[in-house]
């Protein structure tokens, strides 16, 4: 049977925020397709011309490094130029204005950061950074060489994104600092994601199994929403995050 759920307006949304005892967002691709990065798995998406289990997994990596390097290039070269839109930036605010304990991202594109947010817990990584295999030492980007690669540390071994590839476990200090928040928040803000890659996925589960109320932004309906949402807010989240912080 389908679960009690509400569609509502921004004005409720803030409504929930300003009551809430502890508030944190939960974010995935949706939020950023507005900064011109496609969700990786639409149309359009990185793994229609990459197959990810070719392309993303560590053993590839580690296989045929200036193979998967070709697919960093594209995937550098599309983060690079995306900047935070108005969804990002409202997240910023909220949190500003004592609002908002903290983002927890599945996204790798450093968005959030850029827009303002102090405390991003970035579950999948962060492509704007690089770290070496061997050493694990950590490299700038604007030291490393695009053109031919994949570029070597000074250790000789192979630098790569300090993202998750599939195979990698996720960061520990992520994974904790994430269930943290789950675990203690009293509204989460669930945006631009269907939460259905593991072990991510089960963040907002866990948030509801706590107590929290479940506010979902998509553009459409999702599994969530069926299971665990208590409000739904449908359509962009650029055009609806500033909605909401005019709602305050």
């Amino acid at each position: 049977m389908a679960r009690e759920m509400q569609i509502a307006e921004p004005s409720k949304i803030a409504s929930l925020i300003v009551s809430s005892r502890l508030t944190v967002a939960f974010t995935g691709a949706g939020i950023s397709v507005e900064s011109g990065i496609p969700d990786f798995r639409s149309k359009g998406g990185l793994w229609e011309r990459f197959d990810p289990m070719e392309y993303a997994t560590i053993q590839a990596f580690r296989r045929q490094p200036a193979k998967v390097w070709t697919m960093l290039q594209d995937l550098d070269a599309l983060l690079t130029r995306a900047r935070p839109n108005s969804a990002h930036l409202a997240l910023a605010d909220l949190e500003a204005k004592g609002l908002l304990a903290g983002v927890i991202t599945q996204n790798i594109d450093n968005l959030h950061r850029s827009a303002g947010s102090q405390r991003v817990i970035e579950y999948h990584g962060n492509a704007h950074r690089f770290i070496c295999l061997d050493c694990g030492r950590g490299s700038a980007r604007e030291s490393l060489d695009f053109s031919h690669g994949p570029p070597l540390c000074g250790c000789g071994g192979l630098i790569k994104p300090d993202v998750v590839f599939f195979g990698e476990p996720i960061p520990p200090g992520a994974q904790e600092d994430a269930m943290e928040l789950a675990e203690t928040c009293s509204l989460m803000l669930v945006i631009g994601t269907s939460a259905e890659v593991a072990p991510a996925s089960y963040l907002p589960h866990i948030a509801k199994e706590h107590g929290a109320l479940i506010v979902e932004n998509n553009l459409e309906r999702t599994g969530l929403t069926r299971r665990i949402t208590d409000y739904f807010l449908e359509g962009p989240a650029g055009r609806l995050w500033p909605q909401v912080i005019n709602s305050l």
